[in-house]
């Protein structure tokens, strides 16, 4: 795809959230009563928002135009934040993290969207990531804790042990060699003997010939046949072509124009920079002292008009107001001087008010008690009403689209058609800058010579003494901001970041995360979602819906801090599931996708390290203070239960796996809205823990389910084409997914692997693969069986935002039957 067809793309994505901006701003001042019907409109704003979200984060991902590409990144940051936004108000208006849209994308004419994770999180972070990669696996095996290349590490054995591997292997071959050389002489004597024995002649050549026809000719028919039946299943669309999942030429071409693309968006990046410098300079050397005469003749004016007009000389603007750039920007000569009279005549005006304003409150008074009956009864309707909360980034969104307007939307390119950078702009934008810098000096010189004026003419002399005050006010809040950094006292002032993470890295709190991607967490979409809750049945998340959570609770906030600054703040989150569903994975998978180091600070982890109150502090101030240094960080806690048990096993008491319990709370605190740190826990018993302890640390709850029948039907399909398998008509994938019921993706994972050895996909050209290779070696196997899922819901069901929603569905049941009960009294009374 060209430059011009992105730059096309761009233009329609602009459009698309113009027009959602203007709605979004006509319908959010009107406030609603339905639940309903407000549900409807954020859904409808969140699947539009996700929508443009994956077009412009297509479009920056591919654009090289380097002014244009920040824009556009300010805009994408921005629609990310408008989706969590969006996102927390569905969760505060449902009382539930999972939501389903199936009639909404019904009416869109859209399936279902899945928001995608920005390739700039790792892109543009790549050098560093890979040095920090280098540094661990360094440290790694010189701790010889490097357990990937332990694995494949070949072990030293002795040349006695060898040479008899080699003969023991060598005479096997020949072995199969000589019993295949007998065999074949074998069956040439039965051969023979049988021919003695019939006492038959050599056949004639005719009848061998019509024999070969046979076989041949049924052979090719029976082909055929098959063929014929094959085409007529593409045909009614109940079997993908036979080139369906090959990789087609076009798409090979488009990833290679992709890494072009990639070179060329650095190379601009790189000419951009340097054109900042250096037009700078010449703008200096050229305009430079223009624009200090200019400003000079400027100030100088404002004090003629001031004495002229007022008597006195003005007071000039300090340094931290702003100095003249407060007064003059934006604004002529004229201008100014109007705004002098307009002050003059504002202080006489508010004089007169005062009078006026004495004489109304009197009256307001009286009137404010009579309506303070009738306002009781608006509040009361207004509560019931729901408004949106402000939004903090709907300004940025329409900040990026004015200028756009401004400066993109009608802008010829003509000249630009390699899309390197626009100088007339950084032309502008260094003139600004050049102003500023300018002006500071020009400050300078200009308060001196407006005191030399007041010496000259008034005679006026500054007061010493108010200088003097305001040093000693400057001097007091110095000391405050002493007193407040000694509060928070850094254990390891006098120690690098990098002796930290070593030491880290070396008693294994800081971990190698395992390079998964979120796409390979395979599932498949809850379609009756919207169905089953219609019907008062709240059904179980999807897989999908798990990731999605996790892209918007844990990668978006990690990958972008403009993000994570302004969207609803979420520090902790924690995935509760049974064994193998995929929690462990998706830590991994957050770190993968934003390149965050990875922080394992789990019960058995931590046990023996670091004893004692002081070395737990110490701990705990080595992990956060490097997590802030090298953000976005991910705190990771496995089996996070421990930490807040009822009561700790017998086995376990010498771990001490209540050590965090105190702590947790307390480092939540700590962390800020700058602070790209997410702490993670997983557990498989949440049910061992404190409830109220343990939802207070972490503020999102994660259910992952065991999968439904459609993402185990993905699954098996995926995961065996992965692993070199081939999905043929004798493997009766669906037969597959229906016994598996209850088992778990790292279940069906492991038996897959299990069956699909180098040996078994070699014979698949003549042996192809059956369900039954695959059940067999699941019956060894537990599944996740019902009660064991009822539990986790039942538990999830207690927590904070479980029991919000259990109430408001009583609730909405207790209204819709009340509802009922007038419609029949009023049918009966018209009766």
């Amino acid at each position: 795809m060209s430059n011009v067809m992105y730059n096309k793309m761009w233009h329609q994505t602009q459009e698309a959230l113009n027009s959602l901006l203007d709605n979004e701003s006509q319908k959010m001042t009107e406030p609603q009563g339905n639940k309903v019907i407000v549900f409807q409109m954020l859904a409808t704003f969140y699947i539009k928002y996700v929508q443009i979200f994956r077009n412009m984060e297509n479009v920056y991902d591919q654009i090289v135009h380097p002014q244009k590409r920040l824009l556009i990144r300010k805009i994408l940051d921005a629609v990310m934040g408008r989706i969590l936004e969006l996102k927390n108000e569905m969760v505060e208006l449902e009382m539930t993290e999972f939501h389903y849209f199936d009639d909404i994308l019904q009416d869109l004419k859209l399936a279902p969207l899945d928001v995608p994770i920005p390739r700039y999180f790792v892109k543009e972070r790549l050098e560093v990531i890979k040095e920090r990669e280098k540094i661990l696996s360094q440290i790694l095996s010189e701790c010889g804790l490097n357990l990937a290349d332990s694995k494949y590490a070949a072990k030293s054995i002795p040349m006695e042990e060898a040479i008899k591997l080699i003969q023991v292997a060598e005479r096997a071959r020949q072995g199969r060699l000589r019993a295949l050389f007998m065999k074949q002489i074998y069956l040439q004597e039965c051969r023979a003997k049988e021919i003695k024995l019939l006492g038959r002649k050599a056949a004639d050549t005719g009848v061998a010939a019509l024999q070969i026809q046979k076989v041949w000719r049924g052979f090719i028919q029976n082909r055929k046949t098959l063929k014929a039946r094959e085409d007529e299943m593409v045909f009614l669309g109940m079997k993908p072509p036979p080139y369906f999942n090959d990789i087609s030429a076009a798409i090979v071409q488009s990833e290679k124009v992709k890494h072009l693309r990639n070179e060329v968006q650095q190379k601009h990046e790189e000419n951009y920079k340097k054109a900042l410098v250096s037009i700078k300079e010449e703008l200096k050397a050229m305009e430079g002292l223009g624009i200090k005469e200019h400003l000079q003749d400027q100030i100088r004016q404002w004090f003629i008009e001031c004495r002229n007009l007022t008597g006195t000389f003005p007071e000039y603007p300090n340094e931290e107001e702003g100095g003249s750039a407060v007064i003059f920007t934006n604004k002529t000569p004229e201008q100014v001087v109007e705004d002098i009279l307009a002050n003059q005549e504002e202080e006489e005006k508010l004089k007169k008010k005062k009078k006026k304003e004495e004489r109304e409150t009197r009256v307001q008074r009286r009137k404010i008690d009579e309506k303070k009956g009738s306002q009781k009864d608006k509040l009361k309707e207004e509560d019931e009403e729901w408004k949106m909360s402000p939004s903090l980034f709907l300004k940025l969104m329409e900040e990026g689209n004015s200028s756009y307007k401004d400066v993109w939307l009608h802008k010829d390119e003509s000249w630009n058609f390699p899309q390197d950078y626009d100088p007339e702009i950084i032309k502008e934008e260094k003139r600004r800058e050049l102003e500023s810098e300018i002006r500071v000096q020009v400050d300078e010189l200009m308060r001196q010579e407006l005191k030399n004026l007041k010496l000259a003419v008034n005679k006026e002399i500054e007061l010493p003494g108010k200088a003097k005050k305001a040093k000693k006010q400057g001097k007091g809040k110095k000391g405050r901001k002493g007193k407040r950094g000694k509060k928070d006292k850094d254990l390891t002032a006098d120690r690098t970041i990098d002796s930290l993470y070593k030491e880290l890295v070396e008693e294994g709190l800081l971990i190698q995360a395992v390079k998964v991607n979120l796409s390979d967490y395979i599932g498949e979409y809850s379609y009756l979602g919207t169905t089953l809750r219609q019907v008062a049945i709240e059904p179980m998340p999807s897989l999908l819906d798990v990731r999605q959570l996790i892209t918007l609770y844990g990668i978006l906030p990690l990958g972008s801090a403009e993000v994570h600054e302004k969207a609803p703040l979420v520090k902790s989150l924690l995935l509760a599931g049974p064994p193998g569903v995929g929690k462990k994975m998706l830590v991994h998978a957050i770190c993968t996708e934003t390149g965050a180091n990875l922080f394992n600070l789990s019960a058995s982890n931590i046990a023996g390290k670091y004893p004692g109150k002081n070395g737990l502090q110490m701990m705990l101030h080595l992990v956060f203070k490097v997590a802030r240094e090298l953000q976005p960080s991910v705190v990771w806690i496995q089996d996070t239960e421990k930490t807040f048990y009822k009561k700790v096993p017998q086995a376990e008491k010498r771990n001490e796996p209540k050590r965090l319990k105190r702590h947790l709370p307390r480092m939540l605190k700590l962390l800020k809205p700058n602070d790209r740190i997410l702490i993670v826990g997983t557990t498989q018993r949440p049910f061992d823990a404190e409830l109220q302890p343990f939802c207070r640390v972490y503020q999102k709850i994660i259910l992952v389910p065991r999968p439904d029948y459609a993402s185990r039907y993905v699954l098996w399909k995926e995961i065996i084409i992965r692993n070199g398998g081939l999905v043929t008509n004798s493997l009766n994938i669906s037969c597959l997914s229906k016994v598996t019921d209850g088992f778990t993706q790292g279940q069906i994972v492991n038996v897959i692997k299990e069956v699909l050895t180098d040996r078994r996909i070699r014979q698949q050209a003549h042996k192809p693969l059956t369900a039954m290779e695959f059940i067999t070696m699941m019956t060894s196997m537990n599944p996740v069986y019902k009660e064991e899922e009822e539990s986790f819901k039942n538990w999830y069901a207690k927590t904070p935002l479980g029991r919000k929603r259990m109430l408001s569905l009583t609730v909405g049941n207790k209204e819709k039957e009340k509802e009922k009960g007038n419609k029949k009294v009023k049918k009966e009374k018209r009766k």
